[in-house]
């Protein structure tokens, strides 16, 4: 994902309110921002593909396809061998599209109507046929080209977004074209960086089109992408007289039969991302492969019916779920981490517990973190995956009212006392007011342990400190980021979890010295 792309993230209908806002109330003609957003594809085009000499130019109607007429106008001027397809008669375009397309005419660029039989060659193709501004699904002709382009070798670049991809969700709209460049313009668009989002939109670039900083501050953004430099201050330099006690005790509990290394695994990322203390509770069988594997934790064993006893005692976060199982062992000491008072990360079995045990979060009153992946979040709320997927953001936002309504509080305080976090490309965390976005992280994650992982991180960032909706933010992008390095020097494929807990550990340290 590019590095440099903005933090705040827009809804369709916001983005088209900062175009209103530049348009109307800081007076840049729409067509000069049509203008710039051509000017940028096109120069995004030459860098990307800079022995091009052909170009194809799909345009709709709308603005989408203002700015593929001015694309195609701009080519014509610097000697480039362009065609346009038009899905629009242009005795219906109106405003700033019809004036596009005149400009484009007028400059020679032959203007053909689409048909199905006619060839789709270039050396590069430039899909300008639907905006942000697409509600049902996509037909008739503008789904017969996108299945086509999807058949074709030839690099495709999306104007904005690709053609057919909803702007809210990253959920293609019947169908969408999957291209190798898309170039967003003034708000980036939430949907291109969530669920399919990124597998639709390739490699991303944004231009704000130099619209100024008040159009932005007049509208307030749905969701806020991580990046590093919101967490200058979040934890500081350790000091000279500092002690195990300064970084608080985590206790974790999971590893139940045949499944020790999920706890090993969660207990070696919180021992590597600063904790002062941590302690695992697991299967007696167990605890001499975690003592062998990471000798700085703490293990004890303990039986389903003493449960965990005084062991929730002065720690400061407990993380429960790696591997602990969904037997009565595994439920006994749910129930006895969701009885203490300090904050609880719930991963894995204990999420899945929960689905038929929701109960027992009755009363709950201190803060908790949820970490699902989709299937977990189905069992949990009662939606099915397929609903999750087609809108993350509304199932997330939906979910955390179930579960703040599970603990029978209200108001704003407890609601930000649950930090829910939904896994997948394009990971997302809802506070019950703020979301944001981690753009990080690659399929190589797509293997088990993963989660684990970010459980132990989490843990040891709360013990640190932090709020949950801040450790869930900063463990997400430690995480993702850190696959990300790894990714870099050897591959997806074949990434191990435990591969990340060193470079999670360097990147922590770089933060906190920075």
């Amino acid at each position: 994902m590019n590095k440099s792309l903005p933090e705040s993230l827009y809804t369709a209908d916001q983005v088209r309110q900062l175009d209103h806002v530049a348009i109307h109330q800081e007076g840049i003609p729409g067509f000069e921002l049509m203008t710039r957003a051509a000017r940028t594809v096109l120069s995004t085009i030459g860098r990307y593909w800079p022995e091009a000499d052909t170009l194809l130019v799909l345009c709709g109607a709308g603005n989408n396809g203002g700015d593929g007429y001015l694309v195609a106008k701009l080519a014509k001027e610097k000697g480039l061998r362009v065609s346009v397809l038009s899905f629009k008669n242009p005795a219906e375009l109106s405003g700033d599209a019809l004036t596009a397309w005149r400009a484009c005419s007028d400059a020679g660029v032959v203007i053909r109507p689409y048909d199905s039989k006619q060839s789709l060659c270039a050396d590069v193709i430039v899909d300008a046929m639907l905006g942000t501004g697409l509600s049902g699904d996509v037909r008739g002709d503008y789904l017969d080209a996108i299945k086509r382009l999807n058949h074709l070798e030839n690099p495709v670049c999306a104007v904005d977004i690709p053609s057919g991809l909803c702007a809210n969700t990253g959920v293609p709209l019947g169908d969408a074209v999957k291209v190798q460049l898309t170039v967003s313009f003034i708000g980036l668009k939430q949907g291109l960086m969530t669920g399919q989002g990124p597998e639709y939109c390739g490699e991303l670039v944004f231009n704000s089109l130099r619209v100024p900083e008040s159009v932005y501050q007049a509208v307030p953004s749905s969701c806020r992408r991580i990046s590093p430099g919101q967490f200058r201050g979040w934890l500081s330099p350790r000091s000279r007289a500092a002690h195990k006690g300064d970084f608080g005790h985590v206790l974790l509990i999971g590893g139940n039969k045949g499944m020790p290394g999920a706890i090993i695994m969660a207990a070696e990322s919180a021992i590597h991302c600063g904790a002062g203390r941590v302690t695992v509770v697991t299967r007696k069988r167990h605890l001499s492969a975690l003592a062998v594997r990471c000798p700085e934790v703490m293990g004890t064993s303990v039986k389903s019916r003493s449960g965990l006893g005084s062991l929730a005692d002065g720690k400061n976060v407990i993380v429960v779920g790696p591997g602990l199982g969904r037997d009565d062992w595994g439920l006994k000491l749910l129930k006895d981490a969701l009885a203490a008072e300090c904050p609880v990360v719930l991963d894995a079995d204990a999420l899945n517990l929960l689905s038929d045990h929701p109960q027992l979060l009755k009363g709950r009153k201190s803060p908790m973190i949820f970490t699902p992946h989709p299937g977990e979040l189905a069992r949990l709320s009662g939606l099915d995956v397929p609903a999750i997927q087609k809108n993350r953001f509304a199932a997330l936002v939906d979910s955390h009212r179930q579960l703040t309504a599970l603990t029978g509080e209200s108001g704003a305080e407890s609601q930000q006392d649950i930090a829910l976090l939904l896994k997948g490309a394009g990971t997302l965390i809802f506070d019950g007011q703020n979301t944001a976005l981690c753009s990080d992280g690659n399929p190589g994650m797509a293997v088990a342990g993963m989660g684990d992982v970010l459980s132990g991180i989490i843990g040891a960032l709360l013990a640190q400190g932090l709020e949950p909706f801040r450790a869930a933010q900063m463990a997400v992008w430690l995480h993702a980021s850190a696959a990300d390095e790894v990714v870099a020097g050897q591959g997806e494929t074949g990434l191990r979890a435990t591969e990340l807990i060193p470079v999670i550990r360097q990147r922590m340290n770089f933060i906190i010295g920075h």
